[in-house]
């Protein structure tokens, strides 16, 4: 019996210390289910979800924001900005055999076009905002500011030098901060922004961004506040500040891109701390569950978990054009029942993904997290 019990107290003893090790570390596919090497994690992709509508669609699609599941808007780079041999689409979204590289549409169609479109819950374009191609020249960033009623849509135009409010519809331009094409460093003029985030009394945050390299806060009229950050790989220095989020703690989290890292400051940008070793991180977003998700591109092409400590829990994502697969996952968003859409920038589409049945919720990407006003 004294052998018995001992066997069994060894035995329950490696069990806990193995429940400690999987614990501790980043948790991956599991179940049943055989084969597969956890390309896309807990979701399943809707294949050829994206439908452009235009054969041989060669436009990057950079940037995703979503009002409801049959409502979300795209912000697609100018054709000439497409990256080297991506693929092209045909209208109904199959990627094609032809290469961009190798297209035979004449210089003219290669036009400033399409900058802001609006695709409903089967992929399709519903709304083409060509009214504004002429003002806007790379959508580096499109929000909904969440605790907006009128729900109007935000453009970080990186390349124009502008920050655009419009209408949920697209009608009207209501705010307009920069001035086109005119770059600087004071409280007026910006010079590549990438980012916004807001706070519950309309004021916001923006990465600006790829040349100026600095945070700078606006009220919810646009009046400039405050700002902080210079050129470099210091703590509070930025080599391309990419994307920002908050918690609940009114921390700020930017992805200092270049510099491959996380820097976390608080609300009047008192450097807090950095998290080293996060390669390119694109688009960084705080979740409801009290994580932070991001997406990695140079080469990495992933979706990742962190807690808000700075420790990785979990990881998907592998490069290539295959359903599923991504080049330059530059922005993400989701909608109301979990899908997640997907901005794939160096492939020229959006890419939706739904949670696969039974699939660990923690793997999930929680709702992002909204301050209560």
């Amino acid at each position: 019996m004294k052998t018995q019990n001992r066997l069994f107290g060894l035995s329950l003893a490696f069990l806990l210390l193995a429940g400690l090790t999987l614990a501790g570390a980043p948790a991956f596919a599991q179940g049943a289910q055989k084969g597969g090497l956890d390309e896309t994690g807990p979701y399943d992709v809707v294949v050829g979800w994206f439908k452009p509508g235009i054969e041989r669609w060669d436009q990057p699609v950079i940037a995703v924001a979503v009002e409801n599941p049959n409502r979300i808007f795209i912000g697609n780079a100018d054709q000439t900005a497409t990256q080297a041999n991506a693929p092209m689409l045909g209208a109904d979204g199959v990627v094609l055999k032809e290469r961009s590289t190798t297209s035979t549409k004449p210089r003219a169609e290669k036009t400033h076009v399409h900058q802001i479109m609006v695709l409903n819950g089967d992929g399709k374009v519903i709304e083409d905002w060509k009214q504004w191609d002429e003002l806007i020249v790379i959508p580096h960033n499109i929000e909904i500011d969440p605790y907006d009623p009128e729900r109007h849509l935000w453009v970080v135009d990186r390349d124009g030098q502008q920050i655009l409010k419009f209408t949920n519809d697209g009608k009207k331009l209501v705010l307009k901060l920069g001035e086109k094409g005119v770059t600087g460093t004071d409280q007026n003029h910006f010079n590549r922004p990438a980012g916004l985030a807001f706070m519950p009394d309309g004021s916001f945050y923006l990465a600006d961004g790829y040349t100026n390299s600095r945070i700078v806060k606006f009220d919810k009229n646009g009046k400039y506040l405050l700002e902080w950050g210079t050129k470099g790989s210091g703590p509070g220095q930025f080599n391309l500040v990419h994307s920002v989020s908050i918690d609940e703690q009114k921390r700020i989290y930017a992805s200092d891109r270049n510099n491959n890292r996380v820097q976390i400051f608080d609300e009047n940008g008192k450097f807090l701390e950095e998290w080293p070793n996060v390669r390119s991180p694109t688009r960084l977003v705080v979740t409801e569950d009290k994580s932070l998700w991001l997406a990695a591109a140079a080469g990495y092409n992933r979706i990742a978990k962190f807690d808000l400590n700075g420790k990785l829990l979990t990881y998907w994502g592998t490069t290539g054009d295959a359903p599923g697969a991504m080049d330059n996952p530059h922005a993400f968003a989701l909608d109301q029942n979990g899908a997640l859409y997907i901005a794939d920038a160096w492939n020229n589409r959006l890419q939706k993904f739904v949670p696969k049945p039974g699939a660990d919720k923690a793997r999930l990407i929680a709702k992002e997290f909204r301050f209560k006003k």
